[in-house]
């Protein structure tokens, strides 16, 4: 007997894969390049999307918080407070009312104005009917808890867009990646009137007709 079994092999079949380049799975080396290729190019589009949008809705939500921080200290202090905001500088900053005049804030976090991202514009803000697409406006918020009805839009580098809107009734706060319909002409009761006229009237002079310049230097 021979020391090695005979294994006959024909030209036909071959002891080796057909396929060297085919992975366990069932892809060649070939198939995978081009998969990973094609992901790259698909990630290459979506990621910076995501980027922008994720910076937009970011600063839509520090908008958000911004305005509840406000309505609550204008109503524990029993003072009104101002949110100005300048679109043509990017820049927002708060005033403390004390009767016709305005002054600082206190807390030292509020010295200098804030700045908006680079890639994030405000392009309009409406307070009621009044609409302003640059200089500087004036959002007052009263001591009772009510903020003046307004309506802002951010757009960020690649035209996406963001709106914020306060209802001055109810408190809400929405927020949309589409534009806001115009609102309804709704009546205002008299007793709402009233405590919103006394309290502008504490407050007058700059609401969103421009306002005291901004404080020098940027947070």
């Amino acid at each position: 007997t021979a020391p090695f079994p005979h294994t006959p092999y024909s030209i036909f079949h071959s002891p080796f894969p057909l396929h060297p380049l085919r992975s366990s799975a069932g892809f060649t080396l070939l198939e995978m390049l081009i998969a990973l290729f094609l992901l790259g190019g698909v990630l290459a589009v979506i990621l910076p999307r995501i980027s922008f949008e994720e910076d937009l809705r970011s600063t839509g939500r520090k908008l958000v918080g911004l305005l509840r921080t406000f309505q609550a200290q204008a109503a524990s202090d029993q003072t009104p407070l101002r949110l100005y905001l300048d679109l043509d500088q990017g820049l927002y900053w708060m005033m403390v009312i004390e009767g016709k005049e305005e002054r600082l804030p206190l807390d030292p976090a509020w010295k200098l104005p804030r700045l908006l991202p680079e890639s994030i514009r405000l392009t309009e803000v409406s307070i009621g009917q009044d609409k302003r697409m640059s200089g500087r406006v004036g959002v007052t918020f009263f001591p009772n808890g009510r903020i003046e009805p307004v309506t802002m839009y951010l757009i960020d580098n690649k035209s996406n867009l963001l709106g914020v809107a306060v209802d001055s009734l109810t408190g809400s706060i929405r927020v949309s990646d589409e534009r806001f319909d115009p609102p309804p002409n709704r009546l205002i009761p008299d007793r709402v009137k009233i405590l919103l006229k006394a309290s502008a009237q504490a407050g007058a002079g700059g609401t969103a007709q421009g306002g005291p310049l901004a404080p020098r230097g940027v947070q």
